[in-house]
């Protein structure tokens, strides 16, 4: 293939000149609205994925296929930012928009069960317009020293370094070799991960089948030998494995992960056992970084005052469009800081009490939680062990490998 073919999901053969050719799809749809007539069902998404299929960008060894969703947030957000900039009654709407639309793109998506970059790139490119703002905007003034520019570069770079981390393998339980899924008659006899138990319910006459309980797996479980009483491992059945205690199955993912935490939208990732360090690493470097760059704008446009007083009272900021464009970033980094400071601390505090918020919301769920700080964390009960041996816990925890029991190796 040249640069500039590829094969389509048809599996033909097609160039980046024909996008706007022979669409079926969008011919039928035209003609049924130009003589009145209803689209037929799933004629709006057979559209849709021929647009996506079709929007490509020339490469080497043929046209790259790009993801739709990483469009919005690198056209529209310097246009919406832009746009706020020229007056304070369109910064007030515009800004007071944006999370709405946000918010109302991540429950279509969560209730969809859908995998999504647009929240991957909303951040990452976020990050880099801000940074490019200030640079281009802020330090030519003359009132922020080279150390602070340095400090606040510092930051950035140990922040993306964490995000990469947590990027990375959760720690999904290893699915079963040569994907051959076992059937359930052949579970009862065998040893599973060194324990000595049986999965409960299988042998039994008429067992009630597995339940799916918010998107995750829950079905035959039995107790092992190595796990203190009341802590139990569970039969996945849509991986096929006996996962062990604290994992579970991410239905966006379809994996299950050890010590799963949540599905975290923003890195478009599970956070799991082994890269939860790095997952709240990321935040603290990200608030920090933040805070500083938000602090050094508003000393530069708003001098003399505060960085909490210029943020509400700055008289100045829409003299000229420069100021305006500043003081516009700042309040979006304010409004983005908060939501990423609420994540944090609602993080912090199941830390503290060693429950991930997989566990809070089946105790929600169950009735089986205690509410504590005014319902910000829900005490399960079941594995805190005072605040400094949950924490030590969590600062251990994924240093060293799970280890395999026999059956893994076989």
């Amino acid at each position: 293939l040249c640069c500039c073919e590829y094969v389509d999901r048809r599996g033909e053969r097609n160039h980046l000149a024909a996008c706007c050719c022979d669409c079926e799809e969008l011919d039928e749809g035209c003609d049924r609205w130009l003589t009145c007539k209803s689209l037929p069902p799933g004629a709006l998404q057979s559209i849709a994925d021929t647009i996506a299929d079709r929007l490509r960008v020339p490469w080497f060894s043929g046209a790259v296929k790009i993801n739709v969703s990483l469009v919005p947030p690198l056209v529209l957000l310097p246009v919406f930012l832009h746009v706020a900039a020229l007056h304070f009654l369109l910064g007030l709407i515009i800004l007071t928009s944006l999370p709405a639309v946000v918010l109302w793109y991540y429950y279509l998506t969560h209730r969809r069960k859908e995998r999504t970059l647009f929240f991957l790139s909303l951040g990452l490119f976020s990050l880099g317009y801000m940074y490019y703002v200030f640079l281009r905007e802020v330090v030519p003034r003359g009132h922020v020293q080279h150390s602070q520019v340095v400090a606040l570069t510092c930051g950035l770079i140990l922040m993306l370094a964490a995000l990469s981390r947590a990027k990375k393998d959760p720690g999904y339980l290893p699915i079963p070799a040569g994907n051959e899924k076992p059937s359930h008659q052949g579970l009862p006899g065998r040893n599973v991960r060194g324990s000595s138990g049986v999965l409960h319910g299988i042998a039994t006459a008429g067992a009630a089948s597995s339940r799916a309980v918010n998107g995750e797996a829950k079905g035959y479980s039995r107790m092992s030998a190595d796990e203190p009483e009341g802590v139990k491992k569970d039969w996945c059945t849509k991986c096929q494995l006996v996962r062990p205690a604290r994992a579970g199955h991410c239905r966006l993912c379809g994996r299950c992960v050890r010590r799963l935490d949540h599905h975290c939208v923003w890195i478009n990732s599970c956070v799991g056992e082994q890269n939860h360090q790095a997952f709240i690493l990321a935040l603290s470097f990200f608030m920090l970084t933040s805070v500083y760059g938000i602090t050094l704008t508003l000393h530069t446009i708003c001098r003399g005052r505060t960085p909490f007083v210029a943020l509400f009272y700055c008289p100045g900021a829409y003299s000229d469009y420069s100021s305006a464009l500043s003081f516009t970033c700042v309040w979006y980094c304010a409004i983005v800081t908060a939501g990423m400071g609420y994540i944090l601390l609602i993080q912090l505090l199941n830390i503290s009490y060693n429950v991930t918020e997989r566990e809070a919301r089946l105790a929600l769920r169950d009735n089986t939680g205690r509410r504590l700080l005014g319902g910000l964390v829900i005490d399960t009960g079941q594995y805190n062990r005072g605040f400094l041996c949950n924490w030590g816990h969590f600062l251990s925890m994924g240093s060293s490998p799970p280890q395999r029991s026999a059956e893994d190796i076989v």
